[in-house]
């Protein structure tokens, strides 16, 4: 049985934002490791990405992927109020198919058990601080997704870095990106319900603040084969973000949490990666996208289409909104993404993420290589 606080309430510990960046990760991973005692510390890999697998926003592929000139996020400060932020529904998952997830099970991968998800211990800018939810403007208004604060090679201690969903950012084949694009760190950390949300003084809703996105890296993958339902493209349903604050403090966004998750590439898949942790802000019922939940389940592989890379499947009930949340294990005492929620069965019995390889590499080095030298 999981266990009753996915993240277990630490009364000795003050407050992430006035710790120093060492000690909260340090806090986090040590959060992470009452959970993921049995994991499977992922293996980083030096591999070398294939030039044609990704896409950044605005401008053309570093392997000619498509130029996408219509992304811009220019900074509003009066559009995501605490009312709108309430209005945001959850982005939906990428729903699988009748046939439902691909033949990956047998005897040595069965599928995964359900687990029901379960609350963070409150405020969550103590115990998960670079988790947060990201809402943007889609084609049928305010959505949701959750997102993860990422280091940044090129800035040590100071990432603005934000791993997401690829759905979150991208509509995929023959469609756009989204619009509004902004991360809330430790969103709502008290955990108000979402009924009060409109009313609660601002700096408890968004207690570090809102970041914009101001670049935005996808596969082309995604982008010429994902869509609403369940496709080859999922298995690249990942996206980074560059984000900038929305008050300009002269800090960076890891800076101002006090923490990021390490990206591990390459990890092993399926029951070899051990437990892992999946959080987010889901917001279908019987969620409101309020609180920040989480599911700690070991993962079984398979495979959406041949010829594309495994995914990984954990049992969990999150819903839409989940949808971009990391997942996350402890490697050597650090707080390490593994994969993100992308796909979700029908009854909301099983979640899904792609495995990150050397396409998901490719993203973020190309990321933290634009901003490098910013």
């Amino acid at each position: 049985m999981p266990p009753k606080s996915p993240i277990p309430s630490t009364p000795l510990i003050s407050r992430v934002r006035r710790m120093r960046r060492s000690t909260a990760t340090a806090v986090a991973a040590a959060s992470l490791l009452a959970l993921t005692a049995t994991a499977c510390g992922p293996s980083h890999s030096n591999v070398s990405a294939s030039p044609s697998s990704s896409s950044a926003a605005g401008q053309k592929g570093a392997g000619g992927g498509d130029k996408a000139p219509d992304f811009s996020n220019p900074i509003d400060k009066g559009h995501w109020g605490a009312k709108r932020l309430a209005q945001a529904k959850g982005a939906p998952d990428v729903a699988v198919p009748a046939g439902g997830l691909g033949g990956q099970n047998d005897a040595s991968n069965p599928p995964p058990r359900t687990v029901a998800a379960q609350e963070i211990a409150r405020p969550y800018d103590r115990h998960m601080a670079p988790v947060g939810k990201l809402v943007v403007d889609g084609p049928e208004g305010p959505m949701a997704c959750s997102g993860t604060v990422v280091e940044d090679p090129a800035h040590p201690g100071k990432s603005n870095l934000v791993w997401t969903a690829g759905h979150c950012v991208h509509s995929g084949k023959n469609g756009s990106w989204m619009r509004n694009i902004v991360f809330v760190p430790s969103y709502n950390h008290n955990g108000v319900p979402m009924s009060q949300v409109g009313n609660t003084p601002a700096q408890q809703i968004a207690p570090y603040g809102k970041f914009w996105a101001d670049w935005i890296n996808t596969s082309n993958e995604w982008i010429k084969m994902g869509g609403e339902r369940a496709s080859a493209g999922s298995a690249y349903d990942f996206a980074v973000l560059h984000v900038r604050p929305e008050n300009g403090t002269g800090r960076s966004l890891q800076e101002t949490v006090g923490a990021a998750a390490q990206v591990a590439f390459d990890a092993p898949t399926g029951t070899s990666l051990g437990s892992v942790t999946a959080i987010g802000y889901p917001g279908d019922a019987p969620y409101d996208g309020a609180r920040m939940m989480s599911c700690l389940n070991r993962p079984s592989s398979f495979t959406m289409r041949q010829g594309t890379p495994a995914m990984d499947a954990i049992g969990c009930t999150m819903t839409g909104g989940s949808s971009g949340g990391g997942w996350l294990s402890n490697h050597n005492g650090k707080l390490t993404l593994v994969s993100n929620t992308s796909i979700t069965t029908p009854g909301h019995t099983i979640l899904a993420g792609p495995h990150l390889g050397p396409e998901a590499q490719q993203i973020f080095e190309t990321m933290s290589r634009k901003f490098a030298n910013q």
